[in-house]
């Protein structure tokens, strides 16, 4: 069964348009399995975003939002002193990796589209510790089922020197695997990777490029 690698960032506008073409992809190819990795779009980033900036950003918002069809909302960057640091929302992944880790990649993946949607579709400023806790720790205990997850916890973790140095170690793998842009989809095969996304993607794109890696 096919192997993917996604490397994506919660806070990148392209990879939440990508995310119902990844899905579609992984709905149709039952036992395949998923590995995420945090890219770091805008990683440790401290300018406070200005009105030219976010000019920029909501014409890239509409770009994806033409492309797939999903909600926006600007709210999340609009608060006073915003600053476009992806790190936490990559760092409240890797969190959840390490206080949940018997989750499989699709089930993470939920997670992952979750604080995207919290950003994304419902106006949230997920560069806010407090902000992630609850959409992750909501998250996590609707898939388990009951509560098994909460808030104070998942900040231990999340705030701990572990945490902030495995989102480091993710971030570095991406770079040095050669990915400077997100989202990327990568496939094993014959014990090497390919790469059958760079950028957003529609599935029948993706279902070709990896029928072609499979089939060489």
């Amino acid at each position: 069964m096919p192997h993917f690698i996604y490397i994506a960032d919660p806070m990148c506008s392209w990879c939440y348009g990508f995310g119902p073409e990844l899905q579609a992809l992984l709905d149709e190819t039952p036992g395949a399995s998923l590995e995420m990795i945090v890219g770091g779009l805008r990683a440790y980033n401290q300018e406070i975003m200005g009105e030219s900036q976010r000019t920029t950003i909501r014409e890239h918002w509409h770009h994806v939002a033409e492309a797939s069809g999903l909600p926006f909302s600007d709210v999340g960057m609009t608060q006073a002193g915003f600053k476009y640091d992806t790190e936490p929302a990559c760092r409240a992944i890797v969190a959840a990796k390490i206080i949940a880790d018997h989750l499989s990649g699709q089930q993470l993946l939920e997670i992952f589209h979750a604080i995207q949607h919290a950003f994304y579709a419902q106006g949230l400023d997920v560069t806010q510790s407090a902000v992630l806790a609850e959409v992750v720790v909501s998250t996590l205990n609707k898939i388990d089922g009951h509560d098994s997850f909460d808030v104070d916890s998942f900040l231990e973790t999340f705030l701990s020197p572990q945490c902030m140095s495995d989102v480091r170690d993710e971030f570095e793998q991406c770079q040095r695997w050669g990915i400077r842009g997100f989202p990327a989809l990568l496939i094993v095969h014959n014990e090497a990777l390919h790469m059958i996304a760079a950028g957003y993607t529609k599935t029948a794109e993706l279902r070709a490029a990896m029928t072609q890696v499979v089939s060489s």
